[in-house]
């Protein structure tokens, strides 16, 4: 193994568990426990526990720390009141995507972005390119905090049983901060699975007995630790853009369907002007397509309507909610509509498959 790669602080965790362990972006980390499958399903019944402590966090404070953010991303984050949080995106001169990222704002001038892990130098670098003189400051915490996350429907009762404190009354895209065991815990109610579910930040100590305290306490409700591989395919199924695949510097967001968060009306801020301009010229779309017919779709297979290569599909995999392929794919305009019949290519063989709207599984437990 890679002696190169970075550890989390729950790889002795990790490793009594019998998880499969992969190189990720220059992390060893987790793939898979007992299976991809097995995982994704505790998390759509009760919950599972995953360690994503690879993510990056930077955290922005000052009196101009808003404005700051407000030129860097492409979201409204003069809408965000302390203790709220929200998805959004950073953008070059061009309008193509930097990285998607979550601001949480912590008090009137101090913020948390959390950004991609394989992005965190590149972002940095970004940030710290575009500080003012004055009024902001920039710091770059990703090596000093462990964050896991807790997503499934049974995940905020046993998370207030083992913190000792009621999680009922916390909203979606929110966040509060716990005291446990004489240590500060940061509990965010979001996620990337489509279920009911939080992230919670701490240190190094703290965090590993959090997740041993999670896993015995929610042992009987069936939950069991989560690797990447269900991380990936819970976040398939509710269209959730991972960058890299779906989204990355050749793409911008409106035609990933990123149009909600992209403010173009809020004021300046990079890659504004770039995206107006595209907003009128879109020539594909980042659709859900189903198959109906046996196969597993995968990154970079070409997608058709007849003879002619219509796009090329950016994520799919079997989803396990639905026992069918399924996947994401930038398609021309012509084709993006709900119900368009198009073909997969799947190792040389056209799969007849279906344009869907998004998501692909709903849950009950998202917004309850």
């Amino acid at each position: 193994m890679n002696s190169d790669l970075k550890t989390t602080s729950l790889i002795d965790r990790h490793r009594e568990l019998g998880a499969k362990l992969v190189p990720f972006a220059g992390y060893l980390m987790p793939i898979q426990y007992s299976s991809i499958i097995r995982e994704h399903q505790a998390v759509r019944s009760a919950a599972g526990l995953f360690d994503v402590s690879h993510m990056g966090e930077f955290f922005v404070t000052g009196p101009e720390a808003e404005n700051y953010l407000q030129y860097l991303t492409i979201n409204d984050v003069s809408a965000l009141a302390p203790g709220q949080a929200q998805y959004s995106a950073i953008c070059n001169d061009a309008g193509r995507l930097l990285d998607d990222l979550i601001v949480y704002r912590l008090g009137d001038q101090e913020f948390m972005v959390v950004v991609n892990a394989a992005n965190i130098a590149k972002d940095y670098q970004w940030f710290e390119s575009h500080l003012p003189e004055q009024g902001v400051t920039l710091e770059n915490r990703s090596d000093a905090i462990s964050l896991i996350a807790f997503q499934g429907p049974r995940s905020r009762s046993i998370l207030s049983e083992v913190l000792e404190t009621n999680l009922t009354e916390l909203p979606f895209y929110s966040l509060t901060t716990v005291q446990w065991r004489g240590r500060s815990l940061t509990v965010a109610r979001t996620g990337y699975t489509g279920e009911l579910g939080f992230e919670i930040f701490g240190d190094h100590d703290t965090i590993p007995v959090l997740w041993d305290g999670l896993l015995a306490a929610g042992k009987e409700a069936g939950v069991l630790p989560a690797g990447l591989g269900a991380r990936d395919t819970l976040r398939l199924e509710m269209k959730y853009c991972l960058y890299g695949n779906d989204i990355d510097e050749t793409t911008h967001p409106l035609e990933a369907g990123l149009g909600w968060i992209t403010k173009l009306d809020k004021g300046e801020f990079i890659g504004r002007d770039a995206l107006r301009e595209a907003r009128e010229h879109i020539t594909r779309r980042l659709v859900c397509f189903e198959l109906q017919e046996r196969g597993i779709p995968r990154h970079g297979y070409d997608v058709y309507s007849g003879s002619e290569q219509i796009g090329r599909v950016t994520s799919g995999g079997q989803s396990p909610s639905l026992g069918k392929g399924i996947g994401l794919a930038y398609v021309a305009r012509g084709w993006t509509k709900s119900g368009t019949e198009i073909e997969i290519d799947v190792r040389g063989k056209r799969l007849a498959a279906t344009v869907v709207k998004p998501p692909f599984y709903t849950s009950g437990s998202l917004h309850s």
